[in-house]
């Protein structure tokens, strides 16, 4: 498909057919590279993408139990930290 390059402001931007769009499964959010001479154009990721998932895989907060309890006071602790 040919298509024109069309003026935003100080970009340019492109019309995408909304049959393309379904075909690809792309929706809101997309990823632009280049590679070499070409522009493509992919589904693009959430920022927090999988970040409910490795939660669950973490388990469940009843079984938490406090990472800092152990350690013992360092140099910041002793010699900078004021309450």
């Amino acid at each position: 498909m040919i298509t024109r390059i069309t003026r935003i402001g100080n970009s340019r931007g492109i019309r995408i057919p909304k049959l393309l769009l379904e075909q690809c499964g792309l929706t809101d959010v997309v990823e632009l590279k280049v590679e070499g001479d070409t522009l493509r154009l992919s589904k693009g990721q959430t920022v927090r993408h999988g970040w409910e998932d490795a939660f669950r895989k973490a388990g469940d907060a009843t079984s938490d139990e406090l990472l800092l309890e152990g350690m013992g006071a360092n140099a910041f602790d002793v010699d900078d930290w004021q309450w």
